[in-house]
């Protein structure tokens, strides 16, 4: 990876401390697996602020174009990727109630004094991708079946019928 950006999480959003830019797609390196094509450049938008209960939060802008595999034809599929998170910083997990932990409009993570807004922004990416990509309408690809092909265990049967 190319590029680290590493912010103090309590410090940066008490202080609604903001960071923005472009990173290349080809820095994304756990992200590059699922893509078909690393060309081009993301951009994103991280503010911090404080929210409910005192605590501090991260507000995380994604947006972009990625081009992800079809798992039907393996063709290329352009997703726009448009991530809007909210995440909440807590010290421990025990201070959570079950009401906060069910709520989907924000996920918490623990506080951390070194964290890496790159690895951060791969996280989001990674958890917004789908799990399985198909294009609306396309064809299988060629499987050389029906093409003439011999298939190289037409010998063993020989061997079946010997029997």
């Amino acid at each position: 990876m190319s590029q680290r950006i590493v912010i103090d999480s309590l410090a940066f959003a008490r202080e609604a401390g903001s960071l923005q830019g472009d990173l290349p797609i080809a820095s994304l390196t756990r992200v590059l697996d699922l893509l078909v094509d690393s060309a081009g450049s993301l951009s994103y938008r991280v503010e911090g602020r404080v929210g409910s209960r005192n605590r501090p939060q991260l507000l995380v802008k994604l947006d972009g174009v990625l081009s992800v595999c079809c798992q039907r034809c393996l063709g290329g599929i352009d997703y726009p990727l448009k991530v809007r998170s909210v995440l909440e910083f807590v010290k421990d997990e025990d201070d959570l109630t079950q009401e906060e932990i069910e709520d989907d409009s924000k996920d918490f993570l623990p506080a951390q004094n070194e964290l890496d807004v790159v690895v951060l922004i791969e996280d989001e990416i990674i958890l917004d991708l789908p799990s399985a990509p198909r294009h609306d309408s396309c064809a299988l690809p060629e499987t050389g079946q029906g093409s003439g092909v011999v298939s190289p265990f037409s010998v063993l049967k020989n061997f079946k019928d010997k029997a």
